[in-house]
């Protein structure tokens, strides 16, 4: 289904240009607003944010629009993404909002829905919210029109709910560990969540000014982290990105554990418990084919989604899942959360290291990865993989890792960008293939 405005993940782009604009967020406000009015009762909305300076803008103008339309608002300040979409359904709201454009820069921005289930939209619900922004406003009578108001409370109920996802007598005395927020949504509550249950926390990333989330810090840059777990000599480090929904970890030697090999000790531990449903994990296609191959060893499957978090969590739903996510980071344990979680899948790699008593290098390393590449080919316009060369040059790829490796191309769903990867037992033949595959694109481009 064509969209023109949602992407993968909500709205996103560079503030004040394109979608990204006030007029545009307060246009979703009313849009949105009509979509969720059903009934008689006042209707409300949660609307959180992360910390960039934009964020500001963007939160006003939402406040217009749903107010506007007759939608009284609830802000909560920066908060992660998962922990809006938790308080829109404690709250009974009508629908939930985050602003943020997770790990980009912080001149970005999104705006991302929730449903009054606490779960992302549908792509038909999307497209009926599009269809709305782009149609005569109705306004609410003037007697009729929502209020607006903050809340103190926030921070302390997500903290509280997150801490419910360990086991009541699990506690981290005596672990050490780096946090790194990204200088975002997460600065507050992720190192409070993990001190309160007992660690020595040491915070980094915790200093938002509105222009430094990401920059240097979090999931998508992690060498300060290594360095500084290697430097305090800490147990474990724990990166987050922009809204907190996605985790890369760091062990002791501070080597980095992607997302695959985190959602295998989950699901290896649930497993061991009987609490694993669905009869294995969702995931993406990005993911390793080590990971399959290991879940296989335990008679589990791993069902491959569409890129995306929100593919993996329909999946999931549809499959009975209850643990899935992304090599990327993104951890979805619906147990516990209707969203990746970065703080909740955090605290059970925590309580696992509690648990086995070994170092994070020995508990987190569950698989050996399949020599896996991936390279990102930027283009100017048009369709390079429609181009029949480059087609070819695919085909012949197919040809040479079938049997023994994967190959996945598709285009980047928020910017313009062709993202080759390719894996298979020997390292040198993936490496030839993607750069084959590379070459061809850039030359069609």
């Amino acid at each position: 289904m064509a969209r023109k405005f949602f992407g993968t993940d909500g709205i996103r782009g560079r503030t004040n240009a394109g979608h990204m604009t006030a007029e545009m967020a307060m246009r979703v406000g009313q849009a949105a607003g009509r979509f969720f009015v059903r009934g008689a009762h006042r209707h409300r909305v949660v609307i959180g944010k992360d910390t960039r300076l934009s964020g500001y803008m963007m939160e006003s103008a939402l406040v217009a629009g749903f107010t506007s339309v007759g939608v009284d608002v609830i802000m909560t300040g920066p908060l992660p993404t998962p922990a809006i979409a938790l308080l829109t359904r404690e709250m009974r709201a009508d629908l939930g909002v985050m602003i943020s454009a997770s790990h980009n820069p912080y001149a970005d921005n999104g705006i991302k829905l929730f449903g009054p289930d606490g779960f992302k939209l549908s792509d038909e619900a999307e497209a009926e919210i599009e269809r709305l922004i782009e149609s005569p406003v109705v306004l609410a009578p003037a007697e009729q029109i929502g209020r607006a108001r903050r809340i103190e409370d926030a921070r302390g109920r997500y903290i509280h709910a997150v801490k419910q996802s360990v086991a009541a007598e699990i506690r981290f005395d005596g672990l050490k560990v780096v946090v790194d927020c990204a200088h975002g949504a997460a600065y507050q509550v992720a190192p409070s969540a993990i001190w309160e249950l007992g660690a020595d926390v040491i915070a980094m990333g915790v200093t938002p000014n509105g222009t430094n989330i990401n920059d240097g810090v979090g999931s998508t840059a992690i060498a300060a982290l290594q360095e500084r777990v290697v430097a305090e000599g800490a147990h474990i480090g724990i990166a987050l990105d922009g809204d907190a929904d996605r985790l890369i970890v760091v062990d002791e030697a501070g080597r980095a554990v992607d997302g695959d090999q985190i959602m295998a000790l989950i699901a290896t531990r649930m497993h061991e418990k009987g609490a694993l449903r669905g009869g294995g994990v969702v995931a993406t296609v990005m993911s390793n084919l080590g990971l399959e191959r290991y879940l296989a060893t335990l008679g589990l499957t791993l069902e491959r989604a569409k890129v995306g978090d929100r593919y993996v969590l329909e999946m999931m739903k549809a499959g009975g899942f209850n643990v899935g996510g992304e090599q990327s980071g993104h951890m979805i344990l619906l147990d516990h959360a209707t969203t990746g979680d970065g703080t909740v899948a955090a605290l059970r790699v925590l309580a696992s290291l509690v648990r086995s008593g070994k170092p994070a290098s020995e508990l987190l390393h569950v698989f050996d990865p399949v020599p896996q590449l991936l390279k990102n080919v930027r283009y100017a316009g048009g369709k390079p993989l429609e181009n029949a060369s480059v087609k070819a040059v695919i085909a012949d790829a197919e040809s040479e890792l079938a049997g023994t490796g994967r190959l996945v191309i598709r285009p980047s769903g928020t910017e313009p960008v062709i993202r080759v990867m390719a894996e298979g037992d020997d390292r040198a033949e993936v490496e030839a293939v993607v750069a084959r595959i590379c070459a061809a694109v850039e030359a069609a481009a």
